[in-house]
């Protein structure tokens, strides 16, 4: 059995906005023009880059249960899988799986193809923003047209939300959305989206 005091000290996981959970639970909105803002940690990200015409691609579609979208702003989703469109090439996969698994599994669907396959978790956190007035909120800063006639449930896309760049993806017709910033960009625009929901809360 390992000496307690010999022991290293154990390191602690902890997300990029912990130190603001009070904050945004505070800043919640209820009623007809509520609104919500909490952050989702340490969910699964795993950066694909493949040629889209390739069997390479084929496989990590059949493997991820769901193909490869191929246009600007699809998503595509099966199981504890969604899959985003980034670029012609380029694809980042979102999951409730180990990143690990996940890794693993699309890098033995690649099978020594031209590409790549890498975890990026921690590169980035995760943003839901949703109520009522989640599109006014986002509008106040976001040059996208989030009208539902033009962006609904299942839309994703990279933007920017002030001044921050963010992929941008509508998950229900809430509207929830969920905002995926760069981790050392997470607190400003945690901190920019409370301030732009402060007007919904007054009398």
């Amino acid at each position: 059995m390992a000496d307690p005091i010999m022991a290293g000290p154990v390191a602690l996981r902890t997300s990029p906005l912990s130190h603001l959970a009070e904050r945004m639970r505070a800043a919640a909105v209820t009623g007809a023009q509520g609104v919500t803002l909490a952050e989702l940690p340490f969910l699964t990200m795993v950066n694909v880059r493949v040629d889209p015409a390739s069997e390479a691609a084929d496989r990590i579609g059949r493997t991820l249960g769901a193909p490869l979208p191929r246009r600007c702003g699809d998503t595509a989703a099966s199981g504890p899988h969604t899959i985003m469109w980034l670029g012609p090439d380029e694809w980042l996969v979102l999951s409730r799986a180990e990143a690990g698994a996940v890794t693993a599994q699309v890098r033995g669907a690649l099978d020594g193809a031209p590409g790549s396959v890498v975890d990026v978790s921690a590169n980035r956190t995760t943003l839901e923003l949703s109520g009522p007035s989640a599109r006014e909120v986002l509008e106040k800063g976001c040059p996208l047209d989030l009208h539902p006639r033009v962006f609904g449930p299942g839309h994703a896309v990279s933007t920017t939300v002030g001044p921050v760049a963010a992929l941008l993806w509508q998950t229900d017709d809430t509207p929830t959305y969920r905002l995926l910033p760069r981790s050392s960009f997470a607190d400003y625009l945690a901190r920019w989206l409370t301030d732009a929901m402060s007007e919904y809360g007054r009398p």
